[in-house]
């Protein structure tokens, strides 16, 4: 499961989702996978505020897992009738789909299960019955929605196999940060660390910060060429 929220920004920011969004469908595209939207809000004016999209194929997930963080926008905003250079954020969140073999219990009492009409572009209605589903673990605060699906059932269904691969992941994160508490280890994460740089004025270079790979050509980029990035991160962190 990848997932794209803006940022602070307003209408720049959701444009910059959506841009980020066109990027990873035409990359998942270049690979020969599956990509399938499961939840998605719409800007007020224009873009998204935040997508869930699944996607599926060979090691998706060890790929996928590279692009996790902030990404950073510049360019002269379409939006400002001055054409003034603005700095947009939005941020990738990555979770693998985990067996069926695992075992997360998630009783009846732990979660809210609330449904509501799915909307399209537009603001239109896919349909007139309620069958869209957000479900949230009240303990952890975690919610997860899914609209993709004409059936609340199908809809309930995959919210809970999203939810537990969410669980599964907090469960793994929470373990690794008490062993980096006991080894004295500290990650500062802030809206402001991002992970690439992409830059379309003054110049144009698209730059990741934590590997130092760069590329000029920042429309190929934009169009699903993220192989570059992605191998030059897992040859530097695995």
């Amino acid at each position: 499961y990848l997932s794209i929220n803006s940022g602070a920004g307003g209408t720049e920011a959701c444009d910059w989702a959506q841009m980020m969004r066109r990027m990873y469908e035409r990359w998942v595209t270049s690979r020969g996978w599956k990509v399938e939207t499961l939840d998605l809000v719409d800007g007020e004016v224009a873009g998204i505020k935040n997508i869930t999209m699944k996607i599926t194929g060979a090691f998706a997930y060890g790929y996928c897992k590279a692009e996790k963080g902030v990404h950073r926008l510049v360019r002269i905003s379409p939006f400002d009738s001055n054409a003034r250079r603005h700095t947009s954020f939005a941020s990738v969140d990555v979770t693998p789909e985990i067996d069926d073999d695992i075992a997360i219990e998630i009783r009846p009492d732990q979660i809210r299960v609330d449904t509501f009409r799915a909307s399209g572009a537009g603001g239109q209605h896919v349909n007139t019955t309620d069958s869209a589903v957000r479900i949230t673990h009240i303990s952890t605060g975690i919610v997860v929605s899914c609209q993709n699906e004409r059936s609340q059932i199908s809809n309930r269904e995959t919210c809970m196999k999203f939810l537990r691969a969410k669980l599964y992941e907090k469960e793994v994160l929470d373990r690794q940060s008490k062993i980096k508490e006991m080894s004295g280890e500290k990650m500062e994460i802030s809206w402001g660390s991002q992970i690439r740089n992409y830059v379309f004025h003054p110049y144009t270079l698209v730059k990741d910060t934590r590997t130092k790979y760069e590329v000029g050509n920042v429309n190929a980029v934009m169009d699903g060429d993220l192989d570059g990035f992605i191998h030059a991160f897992l040859k530097e962190f695995g």
